[in-house]
């Protein structure tokens, strides 16, 4: 019987999904290692919490998370429980009963998958015993300097010494994420464990590095000397384990292709599987919902800039838009150094055609503050002010005017103000008098002259003066909806953005605009980010669907530079109906995104690692693994991207021009044609056939 799952051509809005057929989990049983399980650190968290429900929902009760135990992390999202395997409760006990403190539950996010938590503390006191153990199985020794290497060393011997406890039923799929997780897998293949590993890299240690040191990373490859760049950096060790990860799994898997060229060359292998990074989607019932929670968070956004800019609000907020780059603030990688550079020549072209859109761009990206700016408190401060004296003069006003018409008369609108309600309202417009810039930045900086964003600010000059068409607002801090400031969590911000910008020169995968993607919100990304080479392949016409993918493989930075700045100048120039066709054109990508679809990427690394680990019980087909391509979303037939509707700045606009475009515009026409132009990536012949035992012998 087939090993593997069948494809079903039917499925929610065309995309092809996998259908239940014969694969035998009950009798197998799947780990997933990750130092982020519970324990939000960075990308990979996501990549576990969006997949945790697809993968519940294929294994059941058979699915278990591995992480490290963190007090804070564990006290609001895991609820402790017994775990209902028998195999898994011995294995618990026996670490129990020699001291190590293991701890079990369910997460409590959606799909609800089992969790099993070793406390890296308890088990502090083997460290030196294992550190031996670990170099007499791989030849790396772990220096006393690195805590979180030490970390990594306690918490794989604590995943293989419980991965050890199992007999030889059920077979066991042991599913490692990066290096953190990567001493685990090594222990587990020198002991000879019956386990199939795979192991996931997410970005390689040593290409993180190289980027960050503004090095031409991606044309010389083949040049660099591994060793000599990973010792001069002094994780020589840490890329040691990464790299003997690599090697020892069963099967190893990038989230790109991009990340997979990366591998073959600072890893020295190729990936068997690349397993592109999903989201769960969730559809709204109404089609036009999420333009109307942009509309209500954009007003949200809008409240903070007239209390940002009290004093300086001399441009029209219905002709402004909101640009955001957020992330880690690794200013080079995340491409930080180019969108500024980026910003000041759309400041210099926005002003030179004298147009009267403002945009105001905001960097998310933490970094070490002291507290809230006072200046910036005061403005939200000022603005409350102003809404609590016009709501008072208003409801004055409101009664007098109600007492008049009941009376029958017009009333003398230059009486129905007295002259207390004026001097209120001269006091108001006093109170927004300020004699500085609104700041560039909310919060006060730690070492602001060193600081490498408000360094480039000050270079070029965004100062957020009153000519300036750009103006720039740095938040160090991550948002929530509690601060005083910005009270958003960051997917109302995005949803209430206009464009998210992420000319990013290292990104393995972009979880930043796969996100944008899914809340119907364009972005700008690169070819050199996993998420932007997959919408090049999937997608005919990308920037059709709010998709601006910055050429920065093949072009030199200033010509990056100066396509990046063109895609924004392009996007400036739309008008309102332009930018809602093409949020509903992007939010028809989101499909492309599902862990429903994507997740069988992750079913074709693990039917391939059971049968290389247990060949006897398991085949698969010798064929290609499935790759990322295979269908794309046609060129919309209205394109140019957005019709080409009225702007008054034009110089070509005509009401002729209008009608034309709104009769060739059809949203309904062109979602469905999108449905029908999704087709399977990868033929059923090319999935995994395996062998199922029956009365002792194993057949067909």
């Amino acid at each position: 019987m087939p090993l593997g799952r069948s494809l079903s051509m039917t499925s929610l809005n065309g995309l092809p999904q996998c259908e239940d057929e014969d694969l035998p989990v009950e009798d197998l049983l799947l780990f997933e290692i990750s130092w982020e399980v519970t324990n939000k650190v960075g990308g990979i968290y996501t990549v576990i919490q969006t997949k945790a429900k697809t993968t519940a929902d294929e294994w059941g009760e058979n699915y278990f998370l591995i992480g490290p135990y963190f007090e804070q992390n564990v006290k609001t999202q895991v609820e402790f429980s017994e775990p209902p395997n028998p195999a898994v409760k011995k294995a618990m006990d026996t670490m129990k009963s020699q001291g190590c403190q293991v701890f079990f539950g369910r997460w409590l996010i959606e799909g609800s998958p089992y969790v099993l938590l070793f406390d890296i503390g308890s088990a502090a006191w083997n460290l030196d015993k294992w550190k031996g153990e670990f170099w007499e199985a791989s030849n790396i020794g772990i220096p006393f300097h690195d805590r979180e290497a030490n970390d990594a060393v306690i918490f794989g011997s604590l995943t293989a010494w419980f991965l050890k406890e199992f007999d030889d039923k059920p077979n066991i799929i042991a599913h490692f994420h990066e290096w953190q997780a990567g001493v685990g897998l090594i222990l587990s293949r020198s002991q000879k464990l019956p386990v199939a590993t795979i192991f996931t890299t997410h970005a390689t240690l040593l290409g993180r590095y190289l980027c960050a040191a503004s090095l031409d990373f991606y044309n010389n490859l083949d040049q660099f000397d591994i060793d000599k760049e990973a010792g001069e950096r002094q994780i020589y060790h840490r890329y040691c384990m990464e790299r003997a990860s690599v090697h020892c799994a069963h099967v190893f898997t990038t989230v790109s292709q991009i990340t997979a060229t990366e591998a073959e060359h600072m890893l020295k292998k190729s990936p068997d599987v690349v397993t592109p990074n999903g989201l769960n989607i969730k559809k709204f019932s109404a089609m036009h919902e999420f333009q109307n929670l942009h509309s209500m968070y954009k007003a949200r956004i809008q409240e903070f800039i007239r209390g940002h800019f009290y004093g300086h609000l001399d441009f029209d907020l219905d002709k402004t838009l909101f640009f955001f780059i957020a992330g880690r603030y690794e200013f080079s990688n995340k491409g930080a150094d180019m969108f500024l550079e980026a910003l000041s020549r759309l400041n210099f072209l926005l002003r030179v055609h004298k147009t009267d859109v403002t945009v105001i761009v905001f960097f998310i990206m933490p970094a070490k503050t002291n507290n809230f700016n006072v200046e910036t408190l005061k403005g939200q401060a000022v603005r409350k002010q102003l809404w609590d004296t016009a709501q008072s003069v208003k409801e004055k006003f409101g009664r007098k005017l109600y007492n008049a018409l009941l009376r029958g008369e017009i009333p003398d609108l230059n009486k129905i103000l007295d002259r207390d309600d004026i001097s209120i309202m001269k006091r108001a417009i006093f109170s927004t008098q300020r004699h500085s810039l609104p700041p560039v930045t909310t919060h006060n900086m730690i070492d602001d002259s060193n600081d490498p964003i408000l360094n480039t600010i000050r270079r070029i000059g965004l100062f957020n003066n009153r000519t300036d068409r750009v103006k720039v607002i740095l938040h160090p801090e991550f948002l929530s909806s509690t601060s005083p400031l910005l009270p958003l969590d960051y997917e109302e911000f995005v949803r209430g953005c206009h464009l998210g910008v992420f000319p990013s020169y290292y990104e393995p995968w972009g979880y930043t605009p796969a996100e944008c993607t899914v809340m119907g919100i364009p972005s700008v990304t690169t070819n050199l980010s996993g998420f932007g080479c997959f919408m090049q392949e999937h997608v005919a016409d990308p920037e059709a669907y709010g998709i601006y993918i910055v050429d920065r493989r093949f072009r030199s930075p200033d010509e990056s530079c100066n396509q990046l700045t063109q895609f924004l100048y392009g996007f400036c120039q739309q008008n309102r109906r332009q930018r809602i066709i093409q949020r509903n054109r992007t939010e028809r990508l989101s499909d492309l995104l599902d862990w429903k679809y994507l997740g069988r990427y992750y079913m074709h690394a693990r039917h391939l690692a059971l049968s290389r680990t247990f060949p006897d019980k398991f085949e698969m087909e010798r064929s290609a693994p499935p790759k990322t391509e295979g269908f794309r979303y046609p060129r919309p037939s209205s394109v140019p991207p957005s019709p080409s509707a009225s702007q008054h700045s034009s110089p070509h606009h005509s009401e002729a021009e209008d009608e034309d475009e709104e009769e060739r515009y059809d949203e309904e026409e062109e979602a469905e044609r999108d449905r029908q132009n999704i087709k399977s990536p990868f033929s059923i012949g090319a999935l995994p056939q395996g062998k199922k035992k029956q009365h002792g012998e194993y057949r067909n």
